[in-house]
């Protein structure tokens, strides 16, 4: 039988995962290891016999904090309670693409870190995070360190974690109080869907111009990947005139894939289309600031 530990605090699990003879299974919400469990099962593969750690009991982990220069949001908090929380409006792309995450089960009970953890390519949370140039914090018997998400997130399913540690926190740093946000995701359909091109930002604007961008694209790499060409070629610019400026070759460094969602080429163009969306919609709020 698989062994099952579901310690109390994030003392007693660092010392399990630091004891155990091989990396456990790591369980939060479990929207990620029920489904693969599942589809093992059904496909007659041999179940995965990692021992489970389960971090759900862990007293802490769930709470989003306001640490004066940063907020803290715990591994344990889900995408509900990060769409439902009162947030500033530079969180606003954040909680957009929580509202998009798979459906009302999946949003109670998936948690954000997790998302970020199992590393898919087409993860709906990180360019969102991206473009609050977010932190991730690790915790272990040896310490805590904390990475930026652009160097936790190696590549397809890889993660700079550690096998004695744990993704405990993610740390966003506070943005201007003008600044706002967004996220755009093309999918087959509006629920329950892989996403096929999906574009985030944070813009700040005083003074009628783009002081700062920060823009992400997801689906069209291995990794959700940061523009910085456009952010430079946005700085200045006012912000009605933002989806102007965005041209194919700001996106040279994207590498889309082709698959049966969508070809390679058709990922490119869309995420153009998204980027001028997204800076078009944007563009109201900040007038409004202005």
């Amino acid at each position: 039988m698989t062994a099952y530990h579901r310690p109390g605090t994030l003392a007693e699990a660092l010392a399990l995962l630091a004891a155990a003879p091989a990396p456990p299974l790591l369980l939060a919400g479990g929207t990620d290891v029920y489904p693969a469990r599942a589809g093992a099962a059904a496909w007659g593969r041999a179940p995965d016999a990692r021992a489970v750690l389960d971090l759900s009991a862990i007293a802490g982990l769930a709470s989003i904090e306001d640490r004066g220069d940063h907020h803290r949001i715990g591994a344990g908090v889900t995408w509900a309670g990060l769409r439902d929380a009162a947030l500033p409006a530079w969180f606003d792309g954040l909680r957009a693409a929580a509202g998009k995450v798979g459906g009302a089960q999946v949003q109670n009970r998936g948690t954000l870190l997790g998302n970020l953890c199992n590393a898919s390519p087409a993860a709906d949370g990180v360019p969102p995070l991206l473009a609050l140039d977010a932190t991730v914090e690790l915790a272990g018997v040896r310490g805590v360190r904390r990475l930026s998400l652009g160097a936790f997130i190696l590549g397809n399913r890889r993660t700079a974690l550690a096998a004695d540690e744990l993704a405990v926190a993610l740390l966003v740093p506070k943005a201007s109080a003008e600044a706002v946000a967004g996220f755009e995701k093309l999918g087959a359909r509006a629920y329950l869907v892989i996403s096929i091109v999906m574009v985030a930002a944070v813009l700040e604007a005083p003074g009628g111009r783009i002081a700062r961008a920060r823009l992400a694209v997801g689906a069209c790499s291995e990794v959700a990947q940061r523009l910085p060409a456009l952010e430079a070629a946005l700085e200045g610019v006012a912000p009605a005139e933002a989806a102007q400026v965005v041209q194919p070759a700001h996106l040279a460094g994207l590498a889309p894939i082709g698959d049966v969602r969508a070809t390679a080429d058709y990922r490119q163009e869309a995420a153009v289309v998204l980027l001028r969306r997204l800076l078009a919609r944007l563009a109201a709020p900040l007038r409004v600031a202005a």
